[in-house]
């Protein structure tokens, strides 16, 4: 299932994505996403229902935010083998973790905002997870179970305030409208094979980033299970995975966005994104 939220800002409604490409409307089956709906029987749930007798939504909504608001939002950091070494760090023994505010997610359209004064605002697309389970201290196979489903995610990222403002990465990456999330959350079993999905991002046309789960350090089970070992993770929260090279800060000469851009992306099974790039 492709599970999406449309509507104005503030307003959407839960919906599903057809065999056609069209949404169908959710809301006269559930009031929104939350916990009961992402655990595995909420969505066995949804998984059983005639999506072709859920009423058509019309026209081209605005896609907002997945969910309406995520438990909290967990950023992964130099996950590509690729992008460390662009960023001419030590590849990581084990993952680097930081939290993001999860006021920053925004619809996967909507636009990224650039803070005043700012000159280093980066993009990175990158893979989320979605966790559906409470889970704490579990193995990897168990960590699996506890996905309810996959999403695209563009981590951006303030340089200067992620890497010269006290070594604190959270700082540069939880601005307003900095975590568009979608369009849909796709569950685990419309993604076989999470190990391969093809991630690209381009600016104003011209491509910067192309890398594949492939290439990651650290797996998504792994990343579930290794968390878990330290906090307890509830369902809708967000991890955000890592990104592979080709962000602006590892360009030479670096290059950043600035009010006029176009940034899109794509990943394998989980849809685009696209942003006009403004003043914040």
């Amino acid at each position: 299932m492709k599970l999406l939220r449309y509507g104005p800002v503030g307003e959407e409604l839960p919906g599903m994505v057809d065999a056609q490409g069209d949404i169908r409307a959710l809301s006269p089956v559930i009031r929104e996403f939350d916990a009961d709906v992402l655990s595995p029987d909420g969505l066995r749930i949804l998984a059983a229902l005639d999506v072709e007798k859920l009423p058509k939504v019309e026209g081209s909504p605005r896609i907002g935010a997945p969910l309406p608001r995520f438990h909290e939002v967990i950023g992964i950091g130099l996950n590509y083998r690729d992008h460390a070494l662009e960023a001419n760090l030590p590849i990581p023994t084990e993952p680097i973790v930081f939290d993001v505010a999860s006021a920053s997610v925004c619809g996967p359209n909507d636009p990224i905002l650039v803070p005043p004064g700012s000159t280093h605002t980066d993009w990175e697309v990158e893979l989320g997870i979605v966790i559906g389970s409470r889970v704490s201290r579990v193995d990897e196979q168990a960590a699996l179970a506890a996905i309810a489903g996959y999403c695209g995610v563009n981590d951006v990222s303030e340089r200067d305030w992620q890497m010269n403002r006290g070594g604190q990465w959270g700082k540069g990456k939880s601005f307003d409208n900095f975590t568009p999330v979608g369009p849909w959350i796709a569950t685990a079993d419309e993604i076989p094979d999470v190990s391969n999905l093809e991630l690209r991002l381009s600016v104003n046309g011209e491509p910067r980033q192309h890398g594949n789960t492939r290439d990651m350090i650290f797996s998504p089970g792994y990343l579930v299970s290794y968390l878990s070992q330290f906090m307890t993770l509830h369902p809708g929260t967000l991890i955000i995975t890592g990104t592979p090279a080709g962000v602006g800060l590892g360009m030479k000469p670096p290059q950043y966005l600035k009010p006029g851009d176009t940034v899109e992306q794509r990943i394998t099974g989980l849809g685009s994104q696209r942003h006009e790039v403004v003043a914040g």
